[in-house]
């Protein structure tokens, strides 16, 4: 697969001069797993503030809306990373078709416990196979690139392109949530999750010929037990923790902020802002022929997302935060691919999966203890305190990440060509 992928650009200079998104999306096989994984992984977006916007207008209160979501959040990342291993030993469409019907019929029975005004006790219960079930399509998606692009320069513009589309599906996401939940009803997010991601799910699973397959799988459970032996993958996953710690306190301050204004349905509007920033500083990270470490690249990006962050506290206008939203949105975009680029170079192929799912595990339980804690900090402190959460996840993640920078140093290949055409070889946007 390597030779065929650094052999066809030689047929057209401008074609290897240029590997953009245009020749990534011209990858063989491409298509047949990207429609329907973006489909699978839209609901992945409404999840948690469907559960924050249902619940906090059953019970009133953004602490127990933001307790049940982190609960949800909480299950997911203990059982994503197991997900990610089961697929790379048993496939992807093993583990998917279970899980999605799983996950429908447990964010259905939450939604009719919150509507039944069941004691928060039995939202916590119905929480967890919710959030357990959460089907891993983004990591699976990253997977298939993997397999069809292995070693080409390429492989970094994939991970800016998963990152672009990661972030349009939270741009789409919360928009469709706030207008479900505030204009047809608080239930009718969480059942539009749950369907999407049945039907997403499914078509997706059915795309047998593009992933990944079973043997490597196992061959990796013989050379590698668990991608979390890797040292760079734990420094990683507390990076990402701070990144979910921006999603979750984001996404509770908003929301509380648009209701002290009497204008909730600006909240999908404000999230939207800071997901579209990321979606922008996205692109614009796969179209840069980058010159500088991957390592340094992560430390620079982070330190800038945790300024940002720090001032968000501070804004007490729509016109402001939005801005701050924005500036935000896209310092994290480059920190994530950055991330998963950085995972090609840690870990061997085999054990991708459970890799990536260990950084979106990562990302969701930051985000589920930044809802508490945002939800907590909003009911009981002032308007904005929220926002507090976002400062202090990326302040402590960055200081782990400077300390323990050298553990990000990547594997030695057996051939370093593809490595060093993708430093010199200019990226741009087709």
């Amino acid at each position: 697969m390597a030779s065929t992928v650094t052999q066809e650009p030689s047929k057209d200079s401008s074609a290897s001069s240029r590997p953009g998104y245009g020749q990534l999306l011209r990858t063989r096989g491409a298509w047949t797993f990207l429609l329907p994984g973006f489909a699978a992984r839209q609901p992945f977006a409404m999840l948690t503030l469907s559960i924050v916007l249902l619940v906090q207008h059953t019970t009133g209160s953004y602490g127990a809306a933001g307790a049940v979501a982190a609960v949800t959040g909480v299950s997911m990342a203990l059982f994503a990373p197991y997900s990610g291993r089961l697929a790379d030993r048993y496939g992807q469409r093993a583990v998917l078709v279970p899980g999605v019907l799983v996950h429908a019929l447990s964010g259905l029975t939450l939604t009719g416990l919150a509507l039944a005004h069941a004691p928060l006790w039995a939202l916590f219960v119905a929480a967890v196979p919710t959030g357990a079930s959460v089907p891993q399509v983004g990591p699976m998606v990253r997977a298939r690139w993997g397999v069809r692009l292995q070693d080409s320069p390429l492989m970094s513009t994939a991970a800016a392109f998963e990152s672009v589309t990661d972030e349009l599906t939270f741009v789409v996401g919360p928009l469709l949530a706030t207008a479900l939940c505030t204009a047809v009803d608080p239930a009718a997010g969480l059942v539009t999750e749950a369907a999407l991601t049945l039907l997403g799910g499914l078509l997706f699973a059915a795309q047998k010929s593009t992933q990944p397959s079973v043997a490597a799988g196992g061959h990796a459970r013989v050379e590698h037990a668990s991608a979390l032996r890797v040292p760079g993958v734990r420094v990683l996953i507390v990076a990402f923790l701070g990144i979910g710690s921006v999603f979750g306190g984001m996404q509770v301050s908003l929301a509380a902020f648009t209701e002290s204004i009497g204008e909730p349905g600006l909240n999908g509007v404000l999230y939207g802002t800071f997901a579209a920033g990321n979606m922008l500083s996205g692109v614009a990270c796969g179209a840069i022929a980058w010159k500088v470490a991957p390592q340094r690249r992560l430390l620079v990006g982070y330190a800038a997302l945790a300024l940002a962050a720090s001032g968000l506290w501070a804004a007490h206008s729509v016109l402001v935060l939005a801005g701050l939203g924005l500036l935000v949105g896209m310092c994290i975009a480059p920190a994530l691919i950055t991330g998963y680029t950085l995972v090609e170079g840690l870990v061997p192929a085999g054990a991708r999966t459970e890799a990536f799912t260990w950084l979106t595990g990562a990302v969701a339980l930051g985000q589920a203890a930044a809802v508490t804690v945002a939800g907590q900090l909003e009911d009981r402190l002032w308007g904005g305190a929220g926002f507090l959460v976002p400062m202090a996840g990326t302040l402590l993640a960055l200081a782990t990440l400077v300390a323990l920078r050298s553990r990000l140093a990547t594997r030695p290949r057996g051939r370093t060509v593809a490595r060093g055409v993708g430093h010199r070889m200019p990226v741009a946007v087709d």
